[in-house]
């Protein structure tokens, strides 16, 4: 899972495997495949970037 801030500054964690695009719109929204939608205050690059170590952390062991 990874962690996420919503707008109203809830963090909450994404289970990754059910991203499937966030995008900047200004603000970043997180489309999963169960069809919900999550506006974030991370950056696409930073949640590319979480996604990216949840993966390197998941494989790593």
């Amino acid at each position: 899972m990874v962690e996420v801030t919503k707008i109203n500054g809830q963090k909450i964690l994404v289970n990754p495997d059910l991203m499937e695009t966030a995008e900047e719109t200004p603000d970043t929204v997180i489309s999963l495949t169960t069809g919900k939608k999550i506006i974030v205050k991370e950056s696409r690059q930073e949640v590319k970037n979480l996604v990216k170590s949840y993966r390197k952390e998941i494989f790593a062991d």
